[in-house]
């Protein structure tokens, strides 16, 4: 039976099946010759459309009530029921099917005739309308109208015999159209499938296979022999000839998958392997398959093999750069990992040779980066791989860890002591200079070196290794330095120290401790400052200075601890100048980070004002170290401190890289003579002279000098003759605390004391 057929062929699929139509036509050989033929076979004749022409107003009355009775019986079923309920659907269908019949029984069953016919069951086709639903209503159609032509005609039974037996035939006609059309169809549409999957495969780089499992039979593809450069001729033949083909350590993860998936192990076959062509180079492959069976019941194993070289290279080139230094190609931190699990899993063995890190670090090579750039740093750092790797033996491993720091790993080495030797094995092979961009550059290594041990892991070693570059390099450039147990001791301690100090100011674990400055004038002594002097008191335990303050300063904290530090000094000697000592100064360090700090001038006028001391009596003590780095910032914040009143002392003046131009640049009042050359000065004629030129230029500068380290009569009587005027020492005082301090200060400021030393030695303050 007909269906709509207007979306089909609406718009632009109306060419489309105009083509399928005529391709039709010409698959099934319909031709005038083939229409009269056809109708011959079902014996259709002039006479039967004579007796069909005769009826038809009574005929065309019977298929309006067919219609009708044959829509009510669809409508029982799901699929044509969705079909019919479709709003105007109904009333379309019913012309069509009417104009269908009026066809039917007026011909003329010609070529044009067959075409309308096969178009209708081409649609019906398209549309997945299934042959069943066509043979079903055709049954309904001839079961009904032999009723109904009978009922019609009862009184005249010969002409209802052939009228019934006329319409049979041309329906069968029209039936064998339809199922033709059908078939054709659905053949035409496997052909072109076939020869979608031929150019495909013809246009891939596939290869396929089938190998049947009982007989052992295997069948490859022309693209399949083609991959391998092999002829028919030389075809693997069975499933052993084909893994010949693969490498012997391969061999056997392709037989075992292949079984895998016959047991049903899993669910279909795929293995990476390599293949041998016929030149005997290696290709690697991707085998896919899946077993099934015939319609014989015969096992097979089919699938496709790809030739999949290029994405190995690729995957080998980007596992080669996760892995690889891109500048020097060297293994780089993550390799290193490998390296040093797969070498500490060697060492856990019993019998295991020595084994060792050496973590190397370019000195200064910041310096050259930023200078020269970064392309001059590149290639310095590819020539010092270069030399470090010619230093090694073929078993070792030398490795960049990142920026300026390589890593070499030590195997199976004799004697614990050969990684020592290796090590100035390279520093030497880095004694002379590196042409890099025309110039010549000199270039030196630390290194730190850690034994491998069977215990711990990769970590641990090159926290090791770290530890004594680090220990080397505090020694300057061009050091070695061994990992010790002492070396890790003395890190566990300072990390002890840094935690505690975190803690020590909130638990007012710090105190201040003074000294006095003493202006010696006619034989006598009179206290004109303090210096305050930090100290930490962990229980009974006085920290020294020397150990904590330079944790302060790398952590930072000094700036908050250095705050504190004035605001005490300068609170605690304003309470002295109100109890009497009215023209006691305060001498206070200063660190390079406090006065790096934005705002600290502002913040000392704070303290000042919050302590009520005049900026006169404050004196702030710097070092030379301070003053080399030069920094502009450093000077606008001197001026200032100065343009308020404050004084400024150039501590350890002497120890440094002493400049006379700090003495003019910088708004300097006081140079502290370091006590290393007052110490020995009376008896060392060369510190004599230099202590005599120092207090000679202060004194020529019209600065303040003040000796530092006085502790004996010798010392006094020279500085004395020198006309240093402003001392300190234990001669006459130790530090102490601010409460043990003052009845010392009072001494010296309200009764002077005699300090000739040969005839006032009982002068002498403790």
């Amino acid at each position: 039976m007909p269906e709509d057929k207007s979306g089909a062929l609406g718009g632009k699929d109306v060419p489309d099946l105009k083509q399928q139509l005529l391709n039709m036509q010409r698959h099934l050989g319909l031709n005038p010759n083939e229409v009269r033929q056809r109708l011959r076979l079902l014996l259709i004749n002039d006479t039967g459309f004579d007796c069909l022409g005769a009826h038809l107003p009574t005929l065309d009355h019977l298929h309006a009530e067919c219609i009708e009775a044959l829509l009510q019986h669809l409508e029982q079923f799901d699929e044509p029921a969705r079909l019919l309920s479709h709003p105007g659907r109904l009333t379309a269908l019913k012309g069509q099917q009417q104009t269908y019949f009026r066809q039917l029984l007026r011909g003329p069953y010609d070529l044009q005739y067959v075409r309308l016919r096969l178009l209708v069951g081409l649609t019906h086709e398209r549309l997945g309308v299934d042959l069943k639903w066509y043979l079903a209503a055709f049954h309904f159609y001839l079961d009904f109208m032999h009723r109904a032509i009978n009922r019609q005609w009862r009184d005249e039974p010969k002409l209802a015999e052939q009228l019934y037996g006329s319409l049979l035939k041309v329906a069968f006609f029209d039936l064998s159209l339809t199922v033709d059309t059908y078939s054709s169809a659905g053949k035409m549409a496997l052909q072109a499938s076939e020869d979608r999957y031929a150019r495909a495969v013809q246009g891939a780089s596939d290869g396929l296979w089938e190998w049947h499992v009982e007989d052992d039979r295997l069948h490859v593809s022309e693209r399949w022999l083609a991959m391998l450069g092999l002829d028919a001729g030389r075809a693997p033949r069975t499933l052993v000839d084909w893994a010949a083909l693969i490498p012997e350590l391969q061999r056997g993860g392709f037989l075992a998958a292949v079984q895998s998936h016959l047991d049903g192990r899993q669910p279909y076959l795929h293995v990476e392997c390599e293949m041998r062509d016929s030149w005997g180079r290696l290709l690697w492959v991707m085998i896919r398959g899946v077993a099934a069976t015939d319609l014989h019941g015969e096992h097979l194993l089919a699938g496709s093999l790809t030739d999949i070289s290029q994405r190995k290279q690729t995957e080998q080139e980007l596992a080669h750069m996760v892995l690889h230094d891109e500048l020097t190609g060297l293994p780089n931190r993550q390799q290193v990992s490998q390296l040093l699990t797969q070498a500490l899993q060697r060492q856990a063995k019993p019998g295991a040779r020595h084994a060792a890190v050496l973590f190397i670090d370019l000195d200064r090579f910041k310096l050259i980066n930023d200078s020269l750039g970064h392309q001059v740093g590149d290639q310095v750092l590819i020539q010092v791989a270069k030399r470090i790797e010619r230093c090694l033996r073929p078993g070792d491993h030398l490795a960049r860890f990142g920026g300026d720091e390589f890593v070499v790993l030590l195997d199976d080495m004799a004697v614990a002591g050969d990684a020592e030797v290796v090590a100035k094995r390279i520093m030497h092979a880095l004694q002379y200079p590196i042409i890099a961009a025309s110039r010549r550059l000199s270039v030196s290594v630390s290194i730190g070196v850690a034994p491998l041990k069977g215990h711990g892991g990769q970590q641990d070693v090159l926290r090791e290794a770290d530890l004594a570059l680090y220990r080397a390099k505090a020694f300057g450039k061009s050091q070695l330095a061994l990992y010790s147990e002492a070396l890790q001791e003395e890190v566990n301690q300072r990390l002890n120290l840094e935690n505690a100090l975190s803690e020590a100011l909130a638990q007012r674990q710090f105190e201040l401790f003074y000294q006095p400055i003493v202006q010696v004038s006619a034989g006598r002594a009179h206290a004109v400052g303090v210096e305050a002097l930090l100290r930490w008191r962990q229980g009974a335990r006085l920290v020294s200075p020397d150990e904590f303050i330079p944790v302060l300063e790398e952590s930072g904290e000094i700036v908050e601890v250095g705050e504190w530090v004035l605001q005490q000094a300068c609170a605690q000697v304003r309470q002295w100048q109100q109890q009497g000592l009215s023209t006691l100064r305060c001498s206070v360090n200063l660190s390079s980070r406090q006065l790096q700090e934005q705002g600290f001038p502002n913040r000392v006028a704070q303290i000042l004002r919050e302590t009520g001391l005049p900026p006169s009596s404050l004196v702030l003590e710097i070092t030379e170290s301070l003053l080399m780095r030069d920094v502009p910032d450093t000077l606008a914040a001197l001026r200032e401190l100065e343009s308020m009143g404050i004084r400024i002392a150039l501590d350890d003046f002497g120890t440094g890289f002493s400049s006379l131009g700090y003495l003019h640049r910088y708004p300097l009042h006081i140079i502290k003579v370091d006590k290393s050359f007052i110490t020995r000065a009376p008896d060392d004629e060369r510190l004599k002279a230099i202590s005599r030129a120092i207090i000679g230029l202060g004194r020529g500068l019209d600065m303040d000098v003040i000796a530092e380290g006085i502790e004996t009569p010798e010392q006094m009587d020279f500085l004395h003759n020198e006309g240093c005027n402003f001392v300190q020492g234990f001669w006459f005082s130790r530090p102490q605390s601010a409460l043990d301090i003052y009845p010392v200060l009072e001494r010296l400021s309200l009764k002077p004391p005699a300090v000739n030393a040969a005839d006032h030695q009982a002068a002498i303050v403790l």
